[in-house]
């Protein structure tokens, strides 16, 4: 057997079914000869964020992958690599190589060199034999601890190479770590002893499909929960504790609560600094458990520490706290859920003009309002982009169910969600998925909209076109008035139409509800599906200091 179908003969052990990536690279073809389907992609970078989204709305119980050429390709590929990498995404890339007598000869690109800092397990195949035990390490390192990517590099030399047959592979094992006793104890002391807890869910618990464990501890304590951008629907915001997500953009009752709080309790969470995260208050008592140690007080104080998987972290503060109740409910609930009720009723109150908006252009509040209320939420996927889309949706976009939401922001590179949304629908084709993006956005990916069509991925994909860069209008004005430097402009609905897709270019606000349900009806007959908002440059966001 070949190197490169040994290769792909272990990817079908590990379970996976299709394989995402742009020739050449002879794993591709090894990988249909095995009746791995494969998809081709316009530009490596969406690829990763297809392969990305797989392993996000799955769990990680499936592994996303993805193959790319030697030099240019793994040159290119370096952005959608350092995306999940910053997200805590588990992938398995697998880059060419070239040949080993010139592997590291300048200026050939040695993948195995160049991703170290963007991976957390990167190796180069040295000899054909070894195969089994690189792909081993790769898939039990991906598949265990914290969620990151993986990289093994092939030299081109090696995929025609011999490797002895039987091959001897099992799929790699995947774990679970659960907390200190002790400090479980000493945790849920502090929770039972706090007069105002905020629970601060991330994306821990989704890799831990923790989400019960989640709403029975809130329900325990009577505690208002929270999540970040990656955590958002870890727990169902139409719950009455529930405060939303946090993120650049929050709802007033998010802000209340944190701020007004005296103990946080972060679960499945790295407490991140970065400006599309909610900021933690300072002079609290702050609680982080977490599956990395390396995340422990990284970028603020803690008081108390919880290593392990978030599941198992959960079940056993549940355990320990209904120990110390004693059947009795804390008799907190009545209070806290009204005040959050009032706050979320002020708050929509407050954005309802511009969440129900009849002006034109559309108010990009009205499209998202309007695509909330029409949707199935739960059967749908929804993924944001960078910038105003990101900021407009997060706060409002309620969530009912676990895995509908793929929210980031540890680094926020234009035109991600396109990728996003096909991973999804490729892992859930009973699902309507759908992006929200910018005309911004459009510019880095809009192109692989051609790739869902060819590839037969029925994606809903929700532009907001209000030819401008408006979130740069502030920090750019003479670079505007002078070059008009933010300005940006295209048809994308009639792009779509010429890929093949669905476009439809909308101006009329009493039009935005009759546009997505036929754009929901050609998702369901198989045709990826543009929605053109021509929308008001809007700049507005629910913030607060």
């Amino acid at each position: 057997m070949k190197a490169a179908a040994a290769i792909a003969e272990i990817l079908k052990r590990e379970g996976v079914t299709f394989l995402i990536g742009y020739p050449v690279n002879t794993i591709l073809e090894a990988a249909a000869e095995a009746d791995i389907r494969t998809i081709i992609v316009r530009q490596e970078r969406t690829g990763l964020h297809m392969a990305d989204a797989v392993s996000r709305v799955t769990s990680g119980q499936k592994i996303g992958v993805f193959a790319m050429q030697h030099g240019p390709g793994s040159e290119n590929a370096f952005g959608g690599v350092a995306q999940a990498y910053g997200d805590s995404v588990p992938i398995v890339v697998l880059p060419g190589g070239y040949p080993r007598r010139i592997t590291n000869v300048a200026p050939n690109f040695n993948s195995a060199l160049n991703y170290r800092h963007v991976t957390k397990w990167c190796e180069q195949v040295t000899l054909s034999s070894e195969i089994p035990n690189v792909m081993r390490r790769a898939f039990t390192q991906v598949k265990n601890g914290r969620p990151r990517p993986v990289l093994v590099e092939v030299p081109v030399d090696i995929f025609q190479e011999d490797v002895a047959e039987p091959i001897n592979y099992t799929p790699a094992l995947k774990t679970r770590t659960a907390p200190d006793p002790q400090a479980v104890a000493e945790v849920a002391r502090v929770l039972m002893g706090a007069e105002r807890p905020v629970i601060y869910a991330g994306q821990g618990v989704h890799y831990a499909r923790a989400w019960k464990q989640l709403r029975e501890l809130a329900e325990l304590l009577e505690a208002p929960v929270t999540t970040s951008l990656q955590g958002k629907s870890a727990f169902p915001e139409n719950h009455p504790l529930s405060l939303g997500s946090g993120g650049r953009s929050v709802s007033k009752q998010l802000h209340h609560f944190l701020t007004n709080s005296d103990v946080i309790f972060g679960i499945g969470c790295s407490f991140t600094t970065t400006n599309y995260g909610v900021t933690m208050p300072k002079g609290k008592v702050m609680i982080q458990a977490t599956l990395d140690a390396a995340d422990l007080a990284k970028d603020i104080a803690i008081d108390h520490a919880l290593i392990g998987d978030a599941g198992l972290t959960l079940e056993a503060l549940i355990a320990e706290v209904k120990s110390r109740l004693g059947g009795k409910p804390r008799g907190r609930m009545a209070s806290v859920t009204q005040q959050i009720a009032t706050l979320k009723a002020e708050w929509l109150q407050q954005w309802m003009p511009r969440l129900t908006s009849s002006g034109t252009p559309l108010s990009p509040y009205r499209v998202i309002w309007d695509l909330l209320h029409t949707v199935d939420l739960g059967s749908t996927i929804i993924t944001h982009d960078a910038g105003s889309p990101r900021d407009q949706i997060s706060p409002f976009w309620e969530c009912t169910a676990p895995l509908s939401y793929i929210g980031w922001g540890k680094t926020t590179q234009l035109g991600y969600g396109l990728g996003l949304a096909m991973g999804a629908k490729l892992a859930h084709p009973d699902k309507l998925c759908i992006n929200v993006w910018g005309d911004a956005a459009i510019g880095f990916t809009g192109m692989d909209f051609e790739t869902a069509v060819r590839e037969r991925i029925p994606i809903l994909s929700v532009l907001l076109n209000n030819f401008s860069m408006a979130i740069e209008l502030k920090v750019m004005p003479k670079a505007t008035e002078k070059f008009r430097s933010t300005d940006i402009s295209g048809n994308y609905a009639d792009m779509a139409k010429a890929f093949g897709g669905y476009g439809e270019r909308v101006t009329d606000p009493g039009e935005i509800v009759s546009a997505i349900k036929r754009g929901i009806v050609k998702t369901q007959e198989g045709t990826p599906v543009l929605l053109e908002f021509i929308t008001e440059k809007a700049v507005d966001f629910s913030m607060y200091p």
